[in-house]
């Protein structure tokens, strides 16, 4: 069986895997990662998303053997060391923008590469129009939205705070 290297939340890992392993059962099966899910098999819901090399990638179209040599950060390497959430999780926190919680993890991994490639900012439209990868089937987006644009501003830099703005 091949051996696959990569580093995963900033921890070096060496693994073996049937060369058909996909990149989720890596995460999930071996390193036991389980907040990466699988929730329909054919890169649609993109509840499985998870960044490698800093790109958001559906970890269920990709065999671990391509993520061999890379860096992979899931939901669960986005917290600081001091266990401080990342904006854009404490954005959906504040926001309220979860219900179930089955899509979040991949929605979040989506939304922070969003935000990373649009460093001018992003409108409600570009942010849904960003989002297409991703379902949930709870919320209807509207809390989400509001979310990663509060995100946004703080990501960059143009807002301290992730409460909502004064009127």
């Amino acid at each position: 069986m091949p051996s696959v290297s990569l580093t995963v939340n900033g921890q070096p890992h060496s693994v073996e895997v049937e060369g058909r392993t996909l990149l989720v059962e890596l995460l999930r099966e071996k390193l036991r990662l389980t907040g990466t899910h699988v929730g329909c098999d054919t890169s649609q819901c993109g509840a499985c998303v998870v960044h490698i090399d800093g790109e958001s990638v559906k970890a269920c179209t990709i065999l671990a053997v391509q993520a061999d040599g890379g860096s992979v950060t899931t939901i669960e390497g986005l917290a600081s060391p001091d266990g401080g959430l990342h904006p854009m999780q404490e954005a959906f926190r504040e926001y309220h923008a979860l219900q179930c919680g089955f899509c979040t993890p991949g929605m979040v991994m989506s939304a922070i590469d969003l935000v990373e490639k649009h460093p001018q900012g992003m409108s409600e439209h570009e942010i849904r129009e960003g989002l297409e990868g991703n379902l949930c089937r709870c919320t209807g987006y509207h809390n989400i939205v509001k979310a990663i644009a509060a995100a946004q501003e703080v990501m960059h830099g143009r807002r301290d705070t992730l409460a909502p703005a004064e009127a």
